[in-house]
């Protein structure tokens, strides 16, 4: 009896010991232009409306769904010229913008804003949509991070295309300067390499990455934003 004492009461402690999970928020579309207005007043440029509504919605799809497991936002607008900084790293539990900076398209999307898009195999070109982050590895370009993308016929080819955020040399506020331009990827959303060894371990395993450009039949084919509503 003392046995089946003891062994219940471990039992009831390590239940109770199980820290519990943080909570990820979600928002309502009512709430997300007072979210634009804040975030947008935190850095140099700022996503078009447009392109942080949509990021929002497919947040929630994901959270909702039980996928994020890493509360960040990361939103790439390609509607903007790698000469500008288009990418920004949201922390959602504090609303706060934490990182922006440069991000370079496909060679072939496009000479300095990406205008094509693809999701087939040797493309070389970006793919648009919502993706979830996974593991890190070094590879070629040292440290980098595999995705999965979530949306079929947009980005579902992503592993298969070995289409992965990595570091570059040719993504610089310096190669701006001698090129007009960033140099272009393969169809990675590539960053400087310093901004990879920060990004990268911020926002691995299970956070939301969102890359938008103005593209017609994304937006209407899309299953995680609503047009109608923004």
């Amino acid at each position: 009896m003392r046995g089946l004492v003891l062994v219940s009461c471990l039992l009831l402690v390590s239940f109770t010991t199980v820290p519990t999970p943080k909570k990820i928020p979600s928002f309502s579309l009512s709430e997300v232009q007072f979210h634009f207005q804040k975030l947008t007043a935190q850095s140099s440029s700022n996503p078009s409306w447009t392109c942080f509504a949509y990021a929002e919605q497919g947040y929630q799809k994901l959270v909702a769904s039980g996928k994020i497991n890493n509360p960040y936002l990361t939103v790439v607008d390609f509607s903007l010229p790698s000469t500008q900084k288009r990418l920004w790293v949201i922390d959602m539990q504090q609303l706060k913008v934490v990182q922006h900076t440069y991000v370079a398209h496909g060679r072939n999307s496009g000479w300095i804003t990406p205008t094509e898009f693809s999701n087939f195999p040797e493309s070389q070109q970006s793919s648009l949509g919502f993706y979830l982050t996974g593991s890190t590895y070094f590879g070629k370009h040292g440290l980098a991070m595999k995705l999965k993308g979530m949306e079929p016929g947009f980005n579902d080819k992503a592993a298969e295309r070995a289409i992965v955020m990595h570091g570059a040399t040719y993504v610089s506020a310096q190669h701006i300067q001698r090129h007009q331009r960033l140099g272009r990827s393969q169809g990675c959303p590539a960053l400087s390499q310093n901004d990879a060894q920060v990004i990268i371990p911020t926002i691995q395993n299970g956070s939301c990455l969102f890359i938008y450009a103005p593209q017609a039949t994304y937006l209407e084919q899309s299953t995680f934003i609503a047009q109608q509503s923004i």
